[in-house]
């Protein structure tokens, strides 16, 4: 069994008697063990990066021994890019639930940055995640073979409804695409992941249910007056 530095052997273990789950696992055993492992590897991954995070401690939150990890992520490092993965799917999830061919393009877009915003907020093991890989130089992410084909359709609906939006004349013309969705990640995440140090520089509380939707009151108005027609 392969190992990563710091952590036990966990060919030791094969001294231990086999236990029903070292077995072949019935089918819906193993969705559940391997959800089970990847919802624990979230959390582990999220709290202490790639480098403190120990595949020990994932395989004890998820209820099982460490054997049934390796046998369904190969690596600890192949199971921080499954955990990537996931949590980046689920965003895309969100993003994608707007029709870019119906409705008013203008509330489209505006309704994009709400599904951000919101699952922003709502997911603040995502932040870290994106907190530890940006240090780690997205080494990770480059060896992810379907976060870029997740991503995509992402910008494809944005610039869909740009067109859309500029031929009708309720969007500015020229804006681009990626630039936009960086724009919009950037009002709702940063806020969010330097709140424990904006906090205590200027002495208010932004974690604040009242001061976050204060916020978004603010950047909503701004994206919308950045996309209306000059």
């Amino acid at each position: 069994m392969r190992t990563t530095k710091g952590e036990v052997d966990v060919s030791l273990d094969a001294r231990k008697p086999e236990t029903p789950e070292d077995d072949a696992p019935p089918r819906r055993d193993a969705v559940r063990t391997r959800t089970r492992l990847l919802e624990a590897a979230v959390a582990e991954f999220s709290e202490q990066g790639i480098h403190g995070a120990r595949t020990d401690r994932i395989a004890r939150r998820a209820g099982t021994n460490i054997r049934m990890l390796y046998h369904y992520f190969g690596s600890k490092d192949d199971l921080y890019v499954a955990v990537l993965e996931v949590v980046l799917a689920e965003l895309r999830h969100d993003e994608l639930r707007i029709d870019p061919e119906t409705g008013d393009p203008l509330e489209a877009l505006l309704h994009v940055f709400d599904y951000v915003d919101a699952h922003f907020g709502k997911h603040p093991e995502l932040r870290k995640l994106l907190a530890f890989e940006n240090l780690n130089e997205a080494r990770h992410l480059a060896r992810s073979q379907s976060i870029f084909a997740t991503s995509s359709p992402v910008i494809a609906l944005l610039r869909r409804l740009l067109q859309r939006g500029a031929s009708a004349g309720s969007v500015r013309a020229g804006v681009d695409a990626l630039h936009l969705y960086v724009a919009m990640v950037s009002l709702a995440y940063y806020d969010r992941a330097h709140a424990f140090t904006l906090s205590q520089i200027f002495g208010r509380d932004l974690h604040r249910p009242a001061w976050q939707a204060s916020h978004l009151k603010l950047t909503r108005t701004m994206v919308a007056s950045y996309l209306a027609p000059a």
